[in-house]
């Protein structure tokens, strides 16, 4: 999960301050000693720690926070306040050319996830009723113009190329062409990459902007590589020019240093983050946010967008009105489910809801948490329909012959069926809490 030790011992530092009731100058110091070992282990850039431990310990050793009832309080207020401004404040949106076609230069290193972030950026735009072409300009990587095609299909978008024997800035100039004649309003220009930074590099991509135009150069770059990132990421905005960062990878990136530097080194904004191996698991960065799921104060909004975009309304209706009449069946479980699975990993979505990270999250290892809802999944489709619909049927040879289809025990059988029955407990007893109260119980998604 993304910054996942630096949230650990973030907030084991936090929990020591909420302890005392009073804070003196020395806990503040011995806690910002803390919060700087945390910040370097998660490989943040050096300065860059400096800098933002020296902004917190001055405003927290301030009158308002020492003498404040709930000190330990504020000093988290801060370092949120402070984590939010280092990552930029505020949403980065993508900006759009006054004159269609608008087009965005995809550059970055070999590896880092361009093609295919250029196909996840284009399907996010399409969702939102633009028109968009890809490019592939690629034309020294083996298969990269098909990789552009396989990711183009997945989408429904269509990909200009004009094979590996033309030169990228032609390719980018009839590409232009061709996004006018056919009415693109969005052009998205996927680049070669190198496996290091060079001057033969630097020089085709100077040749294509000079030819088109952007109107943002997007930096991709991979999360998973730590300072280098923010080295690359330097380095191509002092040649190039850059107008936003892609910040792939970053579900798979425990420490998480790579989005706390480059925006304060670069002074770039990162605009989308990769969280994800799923075609749509690019989603735009929002630093208040992620601040929140560093410290653990949850992420409802993004666990809500994620609902909104995976799970099937009508569907989460209709479960919602059989939880309120009792008439809710080991079926509509299943398919409850396999619904949230949608939403992805459970360890993740745990860590978006509020207090969620001041628990142990490591103690919930994702590997057992897919393997028992693969487990439920397994028995509950070696039952017949009769007895998904009716569970009170279940007895001693159906729960031997149900076991035996799906290869478990029957005190698995057993553990679902109970769980099954507590859940439909609960929801009974909500049912009656929210009775005649003007505003109804909402379930979950519904």
């Amino acid at each position: 999960m993304a910054f996942e030790n630096l949230s650990n011992k973030l907030q084991q530092v936090f929990q020591q301050l909420r302890g005392k009731g009073r804070l003196t100058e020395g806990d503040v110091k011995t806690a910002m000693r803390e919060v700087k070992l945390a910040l370097l282990e998660a490989d943040v850039n050096f300065k860059i720690v400096k800098q933002f431990v020296a902004k917190v310990s001055e405003r927290a050793i301030g009158s308002d926070v020492m003498e404040s009832l709930t000190p330990g309080q504020q000093v988290i207020k801060i370092v949120n306040e402070e984590l939010v401004a280092l990552m930029g404040s505020t949403q980065s949106k993508l900006t759009f050319s006054a004159k269609p076609p608008t087009v965005y230069l995809m550059v970055g290193l070999q590896g880092a996830g361009k093609t295919t972030s250029s196909g996840k950026l284009a399907g996010l735009l399409k969702k939102e009723g633009r028109r968009p072409l890809l490019v592939a300009c690629d034309v020294y990587r083996p298969a990269a113009i098909k990789q552009l095609q396989v990711v183009g299909e997945h989408f429904g978008i269509p990909v200009f190329t004009m094979g590996d024997q033309v030169s990228p800035v032609q390719i980018a100039q009839k590409a232009l062409e061709e996004a006018k004649k056919n009415q693109n309003d969005v052009v998205l220009i996927d680049t070669a990459g190198r496996l290091h930074i060079n001057e033969e590099l630097m020089e085709e991509l100077k040749e294509i902007k000079a030819a088109v135009h952007p109107q943002e150069i997007l930096l991709v770059v991979d999360a998973m590589t730590g300072q280098d990132a923010v080295t690359v990421a330097q380095s191509f905005n002092d040649q190039l020019g850059v107008d936003g960062i892609i910040m792939t990878k970053l579900d798979g990136d425990a420490r998480g240093g790579a989005a706390l530097s480059v925006r304060a080194v670069t002074q770039k904004p990162i605009k989308f983050i990769g969280m994800g191996e799923k075609m749509e698991d690019l989603e735009p960065f929002y630093p208040d946010r992620m601040a929140g799921r560093i410290l653990g104060m949850g992420d409802v909004l993004s666990l809500i967008e994620k609902a909104q975009s995976n799970l099937d309304e009508k569907m989460a209706r209709e479960m919602e009105k059989k939880m309120r009449e009792n008439d809710f069946t080991l079926e509509d479980f299943l398919t409850q489910m396999q619904q949230i699975k949608k939403m992805g990993p459970i360890k993740d979505l745990l860590g978006m809801l509020p207090g969620m990270g001041q628990l142990n999250l490591d103690a919930l290892n994702q590997v057992d948490a897919d393997k028992e809802m693969r487990r439920v999944e397994a028995i509950i489709q070696s039952m017949t329909p009769q007895e998904r619909q009716n569970p009170a049927i279940l007895n001693g040879p159906r729960k031997k012959r149900i076991a035996q289809g799906c290869g478990r025990s029957i005190a698995d059988v057993n553990r679902l069926l109970k769980q099954f029955d507590d859940m439909k407990k609960m929801m009974k007893q909500m049912n009656a809490m929210t009775k005649g109260k003007k505003g109804r119980f909402k379930f979950p998604f519904a």
